[in-house]
């Protein structure tokens, strides 16, 4: 009896050890988000993470993703190596991949310059030596909202041309104030010349 209970001790102890050594070794991709909204013409950063080991390179790593609900290849990584001719013409030239975490088991994807038409479920698949999963997020990019002109304008102060012709007023009104104080005794001389002519004939008369 109690070597029974010895060995079906012994039993569940392997079995525990076993489960620990087969749960610690299960290769999973996680989305960090599941969701993301964004506006038009804005950017975004999608991430995903997966596990990884000590002494695996990421050379041996295949990364696939794309849009899920259209087929499009946003992303494709082979052998540790970035394939862009693959990328779909839809994201061409906007997304970068930021390669320096990919050691910490993170995928992340720099979608620059939102289109409505980006809006999805994006899936993401990691393909390595010991494993392959993949994880699935969704993103919702919204119309720009353009405002009115009016409200546009504001009341800081005058437009620039409107500080030119400020200048230009101010700059006029200058010149014919200085053409006036030239002018002035001229003219304070000749209307004195003309009041003493009509006081003479006054007096003739």
């Amino acid at each position: 009896m109690m070597m029974m209970m010895m060995m079906t001790m012994i039993f569940r102890i392997l079995l525990l050890i076993n489960l620990i050594s087969c749960v610690s070794g299960t290769f999973v991709v996680y989305v960090t988000q599941t969701s993301y909204q964004a506006e038009e013409n804005h950017n975004i950063t999608l991430e995903w993470t997966f596990t990884t080991k000590p002494d695996t390179s990421s050379n041996s790593l295949y990364i696939y993703c794309e849009l899920f609900t259209e087929h499009l290849v946003l992303f494709r990584l082979h052998d540790g190596v970035e394939v862009s001719e693959s990328q779909d013409q839809q994201f061409s030239g906007r997304v970068q991949f930021d390669k320096d975490v990919l050691r910490e088991g993170l995928i992340r994807l720099h979608l620059s310059r939102l289109r409505t038409e980006d809006s999805g479920l994006y899936l993401c698949e990691v393909k390595t030596d010991y494993g392959f999963s993949s994880d699935r997020c969704r993103l919702s990019v919204t119309a720009a909202v353009h405002q009115p002109e009016s409200k546009r304008l504001t009341l800081s102060g005058p437009h620039p041309r409107s500080w030119g012709q400020i200048i230009l007023y101010f700059l006029l009104i200058l010149t014919l104030s200085a053409a006036v104080l030239v002018v002035k005794p001229q003219l304070c001389a000749a209307f004195s010349f003309c009041i003493s002519s009509l006081t003479r004939k006054k007096n003739k008369y």
